[in-house]
């Protein structure tokens, strides 16, 4: 990052963030790439250049860019949100987003977009299942956008390129810290026409930086060096989950990918997260009805998982639980 040539991104000069953009989109199968500070903002210049005020998007309930992102799309954009329950495996039953997509008629919000996860709450999307949602709006006329901010480790996990998960939609935003390990940095990645669309909402919004080549560089490193090595993170948040599922008191709800979902309401009330802090372990969450989400990623090692293990179970000790 500290050698990292540089220029004034605003007005395209900034090398390093060329050829950044340019690895992605190859990677991705795209024609054009845009560098953003976060992913809630490629999501968010994806649903302006996609759509105008007045018009909506379909996205699950579960979705980020419904559930996680402050309504962006509504509060700048005037896009209405069309949220359809998710099914288990993370999917939407393809039958009824059609069934949502709203006639021409001055009634109604006119639907332009279908947003799409993967992978969703960890979990891969399913085989084919993104080419079925592409021939549903192609035969409807709408375009799908794909939140792919950990669409690495769906490549990982089903042994598949990149490309052959982002091909299907027409926009792909992707992150470069989570478990890739750079410190900011997404990309939102489609045709060159609305990308550049994309461009000047970037501005809009605040995004358009000087030289941005530094955090571009530490992109390149984690696009370059560090995709493969989400096995790893996979390996660990599995031994994590089998380790939190020997202890009485804890539930795991689920594990995908390198996420680990659990509950720890068995263990008799609040206090646990306070416990951890107190053996330098942070969790976001505690022992309310709500699984308590916990991510491996670059900065988490393996010698890790036995001591997080260790100290939950010996605050179910200390707390009676057998």
């Amino acid at each position: 990052m500290a050698e990292a040539e540089v220029g004034d991104d605003v007005f395209g000069e900034d090398p390093t963030v060329r050829r950044l953009e340019a690895l992605v989109a190859e990677r991705l199968g795209h024609e054009a790439a845009l560098l953003v500070p976060s992913g809630t903002q490629a999501n968010l210049v994806a649903l302006l250049a996609h759509c105008g005020r007045g018009d909506e998007y379909i996205a699950g309930q579960r979705a980020h860019t419904y559930r996680w992102e402050g309504g962006g799309g509504a509060v700048l954009g005037g896009i209405q949100p069309q949220p359809i329950e998710n099914r288990p495996d993370g999917t939407l039953d393809l039958r009824r987003v059609a069934a949502e997509i709203k006639p021409a008629d001055d009634h109604f919000a006119r639907t332009r977009l279908l947003c799409l996860e993967n992978t969703i709450g960890g979990l891969v999307l399913p085989d084919g299942y993104l080419a079925e949602a592409r021939e549903l709006v192609d035969g409807r006329g709408l375009a799908l956008h794909l939140d792919g901010a950990r669409l690495w480790n769906a490549a990982v996990a089903s042994g598949v390129e990149p490309a052959t998960i982002a091909g299907p939609a027409h926009t792909v935003s992707v992150c470069l810290s989570k478990g890739l390990g750079a410190p900011a940095g997404s990309l939102l990645c489609g045709p060159a026409e609305l990308v550049a669309r994309a461009h000047r909402w970037r501005k809009v919004l605040g995004g358009g930086m000087r030289q941005s080549g530094v955090l571009a560089a530490a992109g390149i490193v984690a696009v370059e060096q560090h995709v493969d090595r989400l096995a790893e993170d996979h390996a660990l948040a599995a031994a994590l989950a089998e380790g939190l599922a020997g202890i009485a008191g804890v539930e795991v709800t689920g594990v995908a990918t390198n996420m680990v979902f659990a509950s720890f309401a068995g263990l008799g009330g609040p206090g646990l997260a306070d416990a951890l802090a107190a053996e330098g372990i942070r969790i976001l969450g505690d022992s309310g009805p709500a699984p308590v989400r916990l991510v491996s990623h670059l900065d988490v090692r393996a010698d890790d998982v036995p001591v997080v293990v260790a100290a939950v179970a010996r605050y179910a000790e200390r707390a009676g639980v057998r």
